[in-house]
């Protein structure tokens, strides 16, 4: 057990060394690393690749091993009104912050800075019955080979409630779903040695792209992000966390350090997905509350881009000489958080939001998204990380609520007493939900993991 850990830890050392040897190419040899880019996209390509297929065993075997169907209901409508009240404390931040800084102010919009704007706003407006319909796939299987989570999201209800109206008829399924997740997380687990060559690339690319001058010019924006997101996930989400479930926050976010590395260098909260749903089942969260509350999540619950599209805003109409005011604000933004669903783990999708949202609410203010372009990459970082955390916290809180939680297994674990199994990232030996959906006997769970030799 010790020598697997290990493995996996020279591994995240390995993607620190190549997110450095990245940003030095970059620097050095910015022609040579902006032909990197693919080797960031066919990573994270490939844990895409995984998420569909994990999402469907994860929400199948959850619902369907919960007997009463309303008990899936009270989860998720607990987990889509949480999300709903911190999307709009989020945005109040956003906007309080953005008023503080009136960043933008001082900079000029070139031509091509124009045309890059307008470029970003071409087709990236929905309308809600179009977005309503794409959640329906065109086949049963088609929502699996078209990576829309929310598609793979809604066949796997279907089925989660079909099997679990099939009683006992429908176990041997379960079962068998049960050996496809554990497949499919081993082959992730694979997947993952992969990390480094995708960081270097990734990382490469953008400096490569970017260079230092327009993080010079913008850095009033980036760090009054960065900071205003900082201060959402420690104080906002922090004092949650603690008065509800009781558990400290630095703790759950070291606990899930890896995950962070990993979006940090490849710039999309999509890559952790699967690890997520692994590591908050790990932590003693029930299948059903981590099937439905992550997924869901990753679509309705989105802190950070919510930040970002309020202090971006703000930031464009200052640049452009024209600032919002309080009533235009409030209209455009609440827009945006409707219109950014399903953008959450898409790296440059909140900023085809924006220009979407500029263009539906103040057309002449859409140019100025090209003052944004530069640096909207290194924004993403802090988006993608923001809205993982609050995922995460999302996931504890509903586990607490709903009393499907195993407080002994979440103290154990985040003291590291019980190590979380990197090389399948399954919990082989209980630890969350049993098959019935309910929280387990931490007495039963004390004799299988010393069993287990754990």
């Amino acid at each position: 057990m010790a020598a697997r850990r290990d493995r996996t830890h020279y591994l995240y050392l390995a993607v620190i060394g190549a997110v450095l040897l990245g940003v030095a190419v970059g620097f050095l040899a910015p022609g040579v690393a902006v032909e990197l880019k693919p080797l960031g996209t066919g990573f994270v390509n490939l844990i895409k690749m995984m998420i569909s297929p994990i999402i469907f065993c994860t929400i199948v075997l959850g619902v369907g091993s919960v007997r009463k169907a309303a008990k899936v209901g009270a989860v998720g409508g607990l987990a889509l009104g949480y999300f709903l009240v911190m999307s709009t404390v989020a945005l109040a931040i956003g906007l309080v912050v953005g008023n503080l800084l009136e960043p933008g102010s001082g900079l000029h919009l070139t031509k091509e800075l124009a045309e890059a704007g307008a470029q970003q706003a071409e087709g990236a407006s929905e309308s809600t019955p179009d977005f309503l319909l794409g959640i329906i796939p065109t086949t049963l299987v088609s929502a699996f080979t078209g990576g829309e989570v929310l598609q793979t999201l809604l066949v796997a209800l279907l089925a989660g409630f079909a099997l679990q109206a099939m009683g006992p008829a429908g176990e041997p399924v379960l079962r068998g779903i049960g050996h496809i997740q554990r497949l499919v997380f081993r082959i992730l687990g694979m997947i993952m040695w992969a990390a480094p060559v995708g960081a270097f690339g990734a990382i490469a690319a953008v400096v490569g792209a970017t260079g230092v001058d327009a993080l010079k010019s913008l850095a009033v924006i980036m760090i009054g992000f960065y900071l205003t997101c900082a201060l959402f996930v420690f104080v906002v989400l922090g004092a949650l966390l603690r008065l509800v479930a009781g558990v400290n926050i630095w703790a759950l976010l070291k606990y899930l350090g890896r995950e962070f590395l990993l979006i940090l260098s490849t710039s999309s909260s999509e890559s952790a997905l699967p690890r997520l749903i692994a590591k908050m089942e790990h932590l003693g969260v029930s299948k059903p509350v981590v099937g439905i509350t992550v997924p869901t999540g990753y679509s309705f619950n989105l802190d950070g881009t919510a930040i970002y599209l309020t202090m971006a805003s703000l930031f464009v109409a200052e640049a452009m000489g024209d600032p919002l005011s309080v009533g235009e604000q409030i209209s455009l933004l609440v827009f945006m958080i409707i219109a950014s669903k399903g953008a959450a783990g898409v790296t440059g999708a909140g900023l085809a939001t924006l220009a979407g949202g500029l263009q539906s609410h103040r057309p002449d203010l859409v140019d100025g998204v090209g003052l944004i372009v530069g640096i909207d990459r290194f924004m993403s970082e802090a988006r993608a990380l923001t809205n993982f955390a609050g995922n995460a916290v999302a996931t504890v809180l509903v586990g607490t609520w709903t009393k499907e939680i195993d407080r002994e297994r979440v103290a154990e674990v985040l003291a590291g007493k019980v190590p979380f199994d990197e090389k399948t990232l399954v919990d082989e030996h209980g630890g969350h939900a049993d098959r019935a959906g309910t929280v387990p006997d931490p007495r039963d769970q004390g004799e299988e993991r010393a069993r287990a030799g754990v």
